[in-house]
């Protein structure tokens, strides 16, 4: 601002030197001499440029995510008018929580299994015979064909014919190749798991079949499994089997897990994932809790829940939609059978139902598709059988089996309703700083669009909106080409209504 006064009072006491009342009558007689013709060739180039300026600003935001003008603005006009930008040196500490925060953003882009995943025969392709479209995606499937070879098949294969032969069958892309195979390591050896596994897992067409199958095969896994432990600190390569067959075992036990929870067995379900973790405590990353935690909600036992969650839902340990969700839907359920939006607003949130929004909040941070899926706001579809988190593919996946035990708590939903939207005020502005998490990646619409089928409207989270300035340029556009048109058509007409808008603005100026 001195610097501004100081301007003025120079140029007021070099308006003699400088001419300066000359040059304005020379400048007012410029003006009136001016023709239409020139207004329109104006009017026409400054159209153009904005044009220009438009299409530019577009190509740079399809590429880039941002607008030019706005980054050259905060990048090098913002510290020239007083504001600070802190730029981190390689070694110091923001620096190395960015690079931190990078690494985290990778490794969230990761592809899960599915701990939910449905039966190949029993219910992908039942599906595929009633509505004639494909559940899963080449890319999807090929994912699971890769967990096959990595848990079913080891070094030691060659030892066993029948191995041999299933783990050329995991390789097939053909799902009648791979039964065919099945069948031929059978022949080989009656007690083979893994042949039954894949039978059970793509030829039974009922739920009742694949627990059948998978019966056999946990008879054959024992059997392997005990074999293995007697040798297994023979060799390296023992030590290798005996982790093939562990996997193969737990597999197992796991599917007729899921068998019993769907044929209504549920308390036998979780006592077998109990079981479970109990006996395999290393393999936490197959993500038995959710399956778990899935059970005991339609047991409504949730207290046990709650017991889960709290070994579970630490700060050390990766978060998933089922463990945020479920976390929220605990608190909702204390409070949401007497929420109401008017009561709240005339009295304040209690303490409870303070922390059943925050709990909603920090869900819908993590994973901000889930909302849609619970409020029927999308049509759900069958789950793929890897996800990733914080995407629309998790969210599915939850959704699909767990929008019952939010509609069987009164009030859940309407809470969820009033409350989820708020979390995207409390993020901070830009996006990549986070509020309760890690920055939320940009790599999710990519890799659902390759998980998720064609026929399903994949939600993209944030949206990206187009900056101010777009529309200022395209307004700008527009606008000019508008003027101009009419100049060139109507010269008299548009003659006269500057002068008239110029005359307003004369008489406006003159009375201020």
């Amino acid at each position: 601002s001195l610097w501004f006064v100081a301007g003025l009072g120079l140029l007021y006491a070099l308006r003699v030197p400088l001419r300066l009342c000359e040059n304005l009558a020379a400048v007012t007689v410029f003006l009136n001499s001016l023709t239409p013709k020139f207004y329109v060739a104006l009017t026409g180039t400054s159209s153009l440029i904005s044009g220009l300026i438009f299409i530019f600003e577009w190509w740079y935001f399809h590429k880039h995510g941002t607008s030019f003008i706005e980054q050259v603005s905060v990048s090098h006009l913002r510290p020239l008018m007083g504001g600070t930008e802190s730029i981190s040196e390689p070694g110091s500490p923001s620096s190395n929580r960015e690079s931190e925060t990078s690494r985290q953003n990778l490794s969230e882009c990761k592809v899960w299994r599915n701990p939910l995943n449905l039966f190949r025969g029993a219910e992908y392709r039942r599906y595929t015979w009633v509505t004639g479209k494909e559940p899963l995606t080449y890319y999807d499937m090929n994912l699971s064909a890769q967990d096959h070879q990595t848990f079913f098949t080891c070094d030691t294969d060659f030892l066993r014919p029948s191995d041999t032969v299933m783990q050329k069958a995991w390789r097939e892309r053909n799902p009648p190749a791979r039964i065919k195979a099945a069948y031929q390591a059978l022949e080989l050896n009656n007690d083979c798991a893994t042949a039954y596994v894949l039978l059970a897992e793509e030829e039974a067409t009922t739920i009742v079949d694949a627990e059948r199958l998978f019966k056999q095969a946990l008879k054959a896994g024992e059997t392997i499994y005990r074999r293995s432990q007697q040798c297994q600190h023979q060799s390296p390569q023992h030590e290798a089997q005996l982790r093939r067959d562990t996997n193969v075992l737990v597999y197992i036990k796991r599917r007729l897990a899921m068998c019993a929870r769907k044929l209504g067995r549920i308390r036998e379900a979780v006592k077998i994932m109990r079981d479970l973790m109990k006996e395999f405590p290393p393999l936490t990353m197959l993500n038995i809790h959710e399956n778990l935690l899935e059970s005991l909600l339609e047991l409504q036992a949730y207290a046990d829940v709650q017991a889960v969650l709290a070994k579970y839902d630490d700060i050390s340990l990766p978060k998933s939609a089922a463990i945020c969700y479920t976390a929220a839907l605990l608190k909702t359920r204390t409070v949401s059978d007497k929420f109401s939006p008017e009561t709240a607003s005339r009295r304040g949130l209690s303490t409870a139902e303070i922390n059943a929004v925050e709990a909603i909040h920090r869900a819908v941070e993590f994973n901000p598709h889930v909302p849609k899926y619970l409020l029927e706001m999308k049509s759900l579809i069958l789950p793929p059988e890897h996800i990733l988190k914080r995407g629309d593919s998790e969210a599915i996946a939850y959704a699909f089996f767990h929008l019952q035990h939010w509609k069987r708590i009164e009030g859940a939903l309407n809470l969820l309703q009033c409350t989820w939207e708020g979390t995207f005020r409390m993020i901070p502005y830009p996006l990549e700083k986070g509020h309760l998490f890690y920055p939320y990646p940009s790599c999710t619409e990519t890799a659902d669009r390759e998980l998720l089928p064609t026929f399903h409207h994949v939600s993209v989270y944030p949206k990206k909106e187009l900056p101010f300035f777009i529309h200022f340029t395209a307004g700008l556009c527009s606008s000019t080409a508008m003027i101009a048109l009419l100049t060139h058509q109507f010269p008299e007409i548009m003659s006269v209504f500057a002068k008239a808008v110029s005359m307003i603005s004369r008489t406006c100026v003159e009375y201020l």
